[in-house]
């Protein structure tokens, strides 16, 4: 199903230094379906957006050239499809939350290829993500697992979280392939060793959600503090944290975040209205914000292109998805 349908909208310039400015441009597309809840997004090699349509079990794809939206209807009814990834060859990974499963969509012959979890305890595989290897790794959020597969084989293992119904949220890899996963239902981020999957956590200030983090250039760790309003910084070599308040307040629930190679960390404030697109800028802690033209509804996770000057979005609430574009002058 295609659908062509864009609203746009360009916001303000602002001065960061004297020799940096920057300005965004925030595009929306409506998805297809009604209600389709699309939840994650991911950047294709040839530059489309792709994302999860949760609701209506569909995977979705957008040329962001001319506005066409297809969708790929699953085999398995309420999938409830939520994060997904790109392998090296162009194929689309999904994590099948609702049905217990990891799927494989092949976007030019729309197979789709199912890897069911082998404990029915990992009943709601959540954030996928490949290391270097070619090994698919994922956290298990209500289950409380960590768990790679091997595309090769299909075999899929799995390892506890140390901390009692720590809900494994978001997922991502450093700089040396190692995977780091945060704990929504505590207060740490933990990494995981590729070989032997031991586990080491690190603690993050009393009363802290991480629930979604990025892993800027230099391997920090900066994450969404979703409870408290914060964005956090976590130094990996020595387990120092640092704190910022975020623009919105106490109760601006940052959620989806991402890194760009320029240094800066851009995230969305969730529990504002309208959602907002925050710029931070670690040299000098500083702050933009701009408002997302649809409201968003919530942005729970977004990925940049490799450029850095494009984030790909999913507005849930507003059935929409996006780009925002970024200009420095």
């Amino acid at each position: 199903m295609f659908l062509r349908n864009v609203a746009v909208i360009l916001l303000v310039t602002a001065t960061v230094f004297a020799a940096d400015k920057v300005s965004v441009t925030i595009k929306e597309w409506d998805t297809p379906t009604p209600g389709t809840h699309p939840h994650d997004t991911e950047a294709g090699p040839d530059g489309s957006l792709w994302y999860t349509g949760q609701n209506a079990n569909v995977i979705g794809r957008l040329d962001i050239t001319t506005g066409k939206i297809r969708e790929y209807k699953l085999k398995i009814p309420d999938s409830g499809p939520h994060g997904l990834v790109t392998d090296r060859e162009g194929n689309i990974w999904f994590t099948g939350n609702n049905k217990a499963y990891i799927g494989k969509l092949n976007p030019n012959t729309g197979e789709v290829t199912e890897y069911p979890m082998p404990d029915p305890a990992a009943r709601d595989p959540h954030t996928p993500m490949f290391d270097p290897n070619g090994i698919l790794w994922f956290t298990v959020q209500s289950g409380n697992f960590i768990g790679k597969l091997d595309p090769k084989t299909g075999k899929i293992t799995l390892k506890q979280s140390p901390t009692p119904r720590s809900n494994p949220y978001g997922l991502r890899m450093d700089s040396k392939g190692t995977p780091w996963y945060c704990e929504f239902g505590s207060n740490k981020i933990a990494h995981v060793d590729p070989e032997t999957m031991e586990i080491k956590e690190f603690i993050l200030p009393e009363g802290a959600r991480p629930r979604r983090f990025a892993i800027a250039a230099n391997d920090a760790i900066y994450y969404s503090d979703y409870r408290r309003g914060y964005l956090g910084r976590l130094d990996p070599k020595t387990g120092k944290v640092d704190e910022w308040p975020s623009p919105g307040g106490s109760s601006s629930q940052p959620y989806a975040i991402t890194a760009l190679p320029d240094g800066t960390i851009w995230y969305s404030e969730s529990g504002v209205s309208p959602n907002t697109i925050v710029r931070f800028d670690p040299r000098n802690s500083t702050f933009m914000k701009w408002s997302i033209p649809s409201g968003g509804g919530v942005l729970r996770h977004f990925v940049a292109n490799k450029e850095g000057n494009k984030i790909y979005i999913a507005s849930s609430g507003m059935n929409k998805v996006g780009i925002i574009e970024i200009a420095r002058n």
